[in-house]
């Protein structure tokens, strides 16, 4: 089985409209990218993990706010372009991206230089509309987007 990550996309509803919560991963290489890099708060976790435990750990790690496990609902999976399948969970919530607290990863940078430097897993994150996310998002996650969509309008919280 490949690798396995598990996350959340974060919603908050405002004129029965919603906004989700993306972040953008730190480091040098994404540093100048935009369309297309941000993601929802996740990361890798073992076959034996409950996808929601991970899912919740990560998120906590990624952005510093700690969520109920018992809050989430499914999103299904997706299979991004370089093999990794990944599970979403919504959960509605808000979130003062200001208040961004994510943990750190060690990179040898530049590369070949012999010096380790640390950097931020998260860097930024945002609220934006469905809309605007379908652009920011890696492509393969603007599934978790419709399917959020999708139970948002069933359960007639959102107008379409």
């Amino acid at each position: 089985m490949g690798t396995r990550s598990a996350g959340i996309m974060l919603f908050r509803i405002a004129d029965r409209a919603p906004e989700v919560l993306l972040v953008h991963p730190g480091g040098p290489f994404w540093r100048n990218k935009d369309a297309g890099a941000w993601s929802i708060p996740k990361g890798e976790h073992d076959p034996e993990e409950r996808p929601e435990a991970a899912a919740v750990r990560e998120f906590a790690e990624e952005t510093g706010l700690v969520l109920d496990a018992a809050e989430l609902t499914g999103l299904g999976e997706v299979r991004q372009r370089g093999g990794k399948v990944v599970t979403a969970f919504a959960a509605e919530g808000d979130f003062d991206v200001t208040a961004l607290r994510s943990n750190e990863f060690e990179l040898a940078w530049p590369p070949r230089s012999g010096r380790v430097q640390r950097f931020p897993e998260v860097d930024r994150a945002l609220w934006c509309t469905p809309d605007t996310a379908r652009d920011k998002l890696l492509p393969a996650q603007v599934a978790f987007l419709d399917r959020l969509s999708d139970l948002l309008a069933e359960a007639h919280r959102i107008d379409r």
